[in-house]
């Protein structure tokens, strides 16, 4: 089995579901609270594990009780953790959520030692990096350490999947390292200037990016499903049709499955569906790490 090597933030996740996600100024009484593992990086890690895949996480956590947690906790999902790294004077990071009834969410990271995480930390898992059979990263830690990361991994011909969230700028050299990069509709907009309203502006957006030097792109488009480019041409894949309780990490379960599907060398559209019915899965589910299926409930 080839090895994933995720590189990306892990946080404590503070959770609060309540009837709707309350105006600014506005305090909403009731509401259950829930305190989970979180971030980008460790979801997509958690995923990519739970579903098979042979997973090494990348990652800074504080010396404090949440980075001693999470280090015990990847161990429990059967990740290598020798390259989780500890900083010894930011705090682990932190996430605060608010989830509607509808499943809608609004959230804000104090990102601590993830922020931290820099070039020269990740010179120790260089050979890991080198040597993967996928190098899958987000947007939660530096971006000059993800540059670093991608131009090691694309020079020994390892493909590098971003999955561009949260949205920011981006260096042109990262593009032309990337095999595949998975934005949603706004972070595709982002990163062209092309607002993916139908089929021709994800179109459009796809071949901007192609343009740029990316391999291939998916659009993920939430319920509507994603938008696939490769070779010049596109086609949508379809979501699976659930009632969604909580969508905080369907992207990172999307992506997690993604790069397990592709690292045991399924076609890009199979790769598609099979991450696909996971982030359906996952959105059924209360939490974000808790929320990624196993590989038994894949069924297509």
């Amino acid at each position: 089995m080839k090895r994933i090597v995720v590189l990306g933030s892990t946080n404590t996740d503070m959770v609060v579901k309540a009837a709707r996600i309350p105006a600014p100024g506005e305090t909403i009484l009731g509401g259950d609270f829930l305190m989970n593992p979180g971030g980008k990086g460790a979801n997509q890690a958690v995923a990519a594990a739970r579903l098979g895949g042979d997973v090494t996480f990348v990652a800074k956590v504080g010396d404090d009780l949440f980075g001693r947690e999470a280090k015990s906790l990847f161990a429990k999902e059967g990740i290598r953790t020798e390259y989780v790294f500890t900083d010894a004077e930011k705090p682990s990071g932190v996430a605060l959520i608010m989830v509607g009834a509808s499943g809608e969410n609004s959230i804000a990271v104090a990102s601590g030692a993830n922020g931290a995480l820099s070039p020269a930390d990740i010179a120790a898992a260089r050979g890991e990096i080198e040597s993967a059979g996928a190098l899958l990263m987000q947007l939660e830690t530096p971006v000059e350490t993800i540059l670093c990361a991608a131009q090691w991994a694309a020079a020994k011909g390892v493909p590098v999947i971003l999955n561009p969230a949260p949205a920011c700028a981006l260096p042109d050299a990262l593009f032309p390292c990337l095999a595949l990069i998975t934005p949603n509709e706004t972070e595709a907009e982002m990163l062209t200037g092309v607002k993916v309203a139908d089929e021709a502006g994800a179109r459009a957006a796809a071949a901007a990016l192609c343009a740029k030097g990316v391999g291939r792109v998916i659009i993920t488009l939430g319920a509507k499903g994603a938008f696939v480019y490769d070779g010049g041409a596109g086609a949508f894949v379809p979501a699976f049709p659930v009632e969604a309780v909580d969508t905080t990490a369907a992207g990172d379960v999307f992506s997690g499955a993604l790069a397990v599907a592709l690292t045991e060398g399924r076609a890009l559209g199979e790769a598609v569906a099979f991450a696909s019915r996971a982030a359906s899965i996952s959105v059924t589910r209360m939490g974000a790490q808790a929320s990624a299926p196993w590989r038994r409930e894949i069924v297509i």
